[in-house]
């Protein structure tokens, strides 16, 4: 099924919001990289007003309200801005109650994003590169276990190739 184009798309297109993450029936969550967080005047309806911004990779910027701020305080570990740019939160929408009735909502998990490792087996791509690399002694298994999820079998395929 191709992605679906929510509507408030098209009314808010400065700011990321919940409806970024409604492509279709179930909503998607997102893995975004902080690169700044900083407090700047936005348009709000027919009002300006200071907001805190998280600017995103290669995503518009977020408007961050407390609930997000405590979140991604606990995801990170800090409450401080600066050591925010360069880590990565997780976006979802999460149904809340406002103006009374239910609408979606962005929310940030308050865990941070789980980093999946790709599995090195004798098919992959960089195999041979990790072998000459062994070889040639300008990585380690240490180095290559770190970047990569290796088999026992594999791990050994790998010692006995670069021997």
């Amino acid at each position: 099924m191709e992605a679906l184009t929510h509507y408030k798309k098209l009314r808010n297109p400065h700011y990321i919001g919940s409806y970024e993450l409604l492509t279709g029936s179930e909503p998607i969550e997102l893995v975004v990289k902080i690169e700044k967080a900083a407090k700047e005047m936005i348009q709000n309806g027919d009002k300006k007003e200071e907001a805190m911004l998280l600017y995103l990779k290669d995503q518009k910027p977020m408007i961050v309200n407390s609930t997000n701020a405590k979140n991604i305080t606990k995801a990170l570990g800090s409450p401080f801005i600066e050591t925010w740019v360069g880590k990565s939160i997780t976006l979802y929408v999460a149904k809340i109650r406002a103006f009374g009735e239910s609408v979606d909502a962005l929310r940030v998990k308050d865990t941070a994003p789980v980093k999946v490792k790709p599995e090195l087996t004798p098919t992959h791509p960089k195999w041979e590169g990790a072998i000459t690399a062994l070889k040639a002694k300008n990585t380690t298994i240490e180095a290559i276990t770190g970047a990569y999820n290796v088999s026992v079998d594999n791990l050994k395929l790998l010692n006995d190739a670069a021997i």
